[in-house]
């Protein structure tokens, strides 16, 4: 197992060991199209050191040293130098480049920055949303990767790199507990959330994944991620770059991109992938793409930021004869908080163990909400971390009551330990909605339909979908019954931010469920939700039109769905089967 370089105590220190122990091993490898002709971009350790060491010299001359860069970029190698230089330089601001114009205009003046890296016109929409924020906030800098757009102008950012010396930094980089990068979580609030990161942080969140999954310089993992997020920078890049492993990056788009997809096999043949990365979302994608390459460099799969389907685990090990292994990351424990480890029997379904330098607890909650002992095996509580990997906290102090108390972090999520101490999600006792490893907030959908003056009350929570992970459903309840629908719908998408958080479907009640307090009961709505979509979709998938399900929220998988059916085909049985294990919940079936 590679043994983790602890005396690092920055991210420029470890890039630094890398590049000294390594040199001309590959650090990265970036395919535009997947082909099996396309001549790969390689970035050697000696490459990214010296693309880092530009790119934080660049920083700090435009803005001295401790400057905010944010950035709204693709994945690209350029992205790797500016988001490791801006962490040497000062800290960086990474961001959905699908944000509206106005959260990434609240996100970078809440942050500080006084840089913002763009692209320009390959993505003419990101490129016309970052001149109106630099045209809004005064004297921020704007720099540009690659051609630049119409309309404005910026700093050539490959230009400028090119004028920096590459051996060395002018200025002495921080380290240990100062801050090297704020990311944002979710994109949907209107109230900016952004979770402060260390160097040490960081670090201890990628030495663990590195121990925890093995990694060794002889890796080579898909990184289908956005650099944006904590899976894509720290899961799946910095914790490789600290063993001295190679990651391809997959185009500027990830699994988002159908090329990526269709050709994952080839891509695992031609650069010996061991370590086949992916949320489930995209893992079950892959998946379902005829295998025409040779899988012999498999290791293992890795997968997380959303709960697995037990079917996608079990489809894994089918088509490449590897296990699949699930990790833990959240933005407010650096990036890695658990993992399923390498080298012991994989467990579908658990996130393993915490990782080095850190403990997990769960913790019993209590009458009035707050945390209480320790929960026995097998008994669901909230999932409650503590170590050198959690966070010192959000950007705006005042969000961190409830969340940062007893020099830990209250999650939210509600877990279980099984009796070998490993650790299963079995819920959230939050309200975030989860689409495909993208937070939603439920309350930007909400006041959408609550400002249109038909609508008495609105809940919005999450359905549950084979590919999606779940998707957003809206339940409300009507001041005009004779309201149209399709016309509610479209003022609503005029008044949500980004497209992912458009309800899939709009339920009316007469009432919504309540707690003794008035709030809508969500719990109720999310199992109500869950049987909408299951029962007519299993009575047609099964020609049984006196099938019945019920769900209640909770359990082992945070919900639990019930199947009553008479008289099932053993064939019957087995369509039944294969569609429900394609969802994260658990279900049972009577006859």
């Amino acid at each position: 197992m590679a043994t983790p370089p602890n005396f690092a105590t920055s991210i420029y220190a470890a890039l630094q060991h890398s590049a000294a122990t390594k040199p001309q091993r590959t650090a990265l490898t970036y395919l535009q199209t997947g082909d099996a002709d396309e001549q790969a971009r390689c970035i050697s350790y000696t490459d990214l050191l010296a693309g880092v060491t530009q790119a934080a010299n660049l920083f700090a001359q435009l803005g001295g040293v401790g400057v905010g860069v944010a950035y709204l970029l693709p994945s690209l190698v350029e992205t790797h130098f500016v988001l490791w230089g801006a962490e040497t330089s000062g800290y960086a601001v990474p961001l959905n480049p699908f944000l509206t114009t106005e959260q990434i205009e609240e996100l970078v003046r809440a942050s500080g920055a006084k840089i913002l890296v763009t692209v320009g016109a390959a993505a003419p929409e990101v490129w016309h949303k970052s001149l109106a924020v630099q045209q809004r906030i005064e004297g921020l800098q704007l720099v540009c990767v690659g051609p630049q757009g119409p309309s404005g102008a910026a700093i050539d950012f490959v230009q400028a790199l090119a004028e920096q010396p590459a051996d060395a930094l002018h200025f002495t980089p921080a380290q240990g507990e100062q801050i090297c990068a704020y990311f944002h979580t979710g994109g949907t609030t209107g109230v900016p959330k952004l979770v402060g990161h260390s160097h040490r942080n960081q670090l201890t969140a990628a030495r663990g994944a590195m121990h925890m999954l093995a990694i060794s310089e002889d890796d080579c993992v898909t990184n289908g991620m956005p650099l944006f997020h904590v899976g894509g920078s720290i899961a799946t890049s910095l914790a490789f770059f600290l063993a001295g492993a190679n990651v391809v990056m997959l185009s500027g788009l990830g699994f988002r991109n159908p090329a990526m997809v269709r050709n994952i096999w080839r891509i695992v043949e031609r650069y010996q992938v061991s370590v086949l990365g992916a949320v489930p979302t995209a893992m079950a994608s892959l998946l379902a793409t005829p295998v025409d390459g040779d899988l012999s460099s498999l290791r293992y799969g890795l997968t997380g930021a959303a709960l697995c389907p037990a079917n996608v685990s079990r489809r894994f090990t089918e088509v490449t004869g590897k296990a699949l292994h699930e990790l833990l990351g959240m933005t407010e424990t650096g990036g890695v908080t658990a993992a399923d480890p390498v080298g012991g029997q994989a467990t579908p379904g658990s996130v393993g163990y915490a990782i080095p330098e850190s403990q997990i607890r769960v913790r019993r909650r209590l009458a009035d909400g707050s945390l209480g002992d320790d929960c026995a095996a097998g008994e669901i509580g909230v999932l409650f971390v503590q170590g050198h990997n959690v966070s010192p906290g959000y950007l705006d102090a005042s969000q961190n009551a409830g969340v940062f108390q007893e020099h830990g972090l209250n999650t939210g999520d509600l877990a279980y330990l099984d009796s070998a101490g490993k650790l299963f999600i079995a819920g959230r006792s939050k309200d975030l909605i989860i689409r495909s490893a993208h937070n939603i907030d439920p309350l930007m959908i909400e006041a959408a339909f609550t400002n249109h003056p038909s609508v008495a009350a609105a809940a919005a929570v999450g359905q549950p979908d084979r590919y999606a992970g779940e998707l957003p459903v809206v339940f409300i309840v009507l001041n005009d019954p004779h309201t149209d629908l399709d016309a509610l719908q479209a003022h609503a998408q005029a008044h949500i931010a980004e497209r992912p958080a458009w309800p899939k479907s709009i339920h009316v009640l007469d009432a919504l469920p309540v707690t003794a307090v008035g709030k809508p009961f969500k719990p109720a709505l999310r199992a109500e939700a869950a049987v909408r979509l299951l029962e007519p979709m299993l009575r047609n998938l099964l020609e049984d039109d006196t099938l019945t399900v019920t769900a209640s929220e909770g359990g082992k998988r945070g919900l639990d769905v019930h199947v009553r059916a008479n008289g099932l085909s053993p064939a019957q049985h087995t369509k039944l089967r294969e569609e429900l294990d394609g969802y994260a919940f658990a279900w049972t079936l009577s006859h």
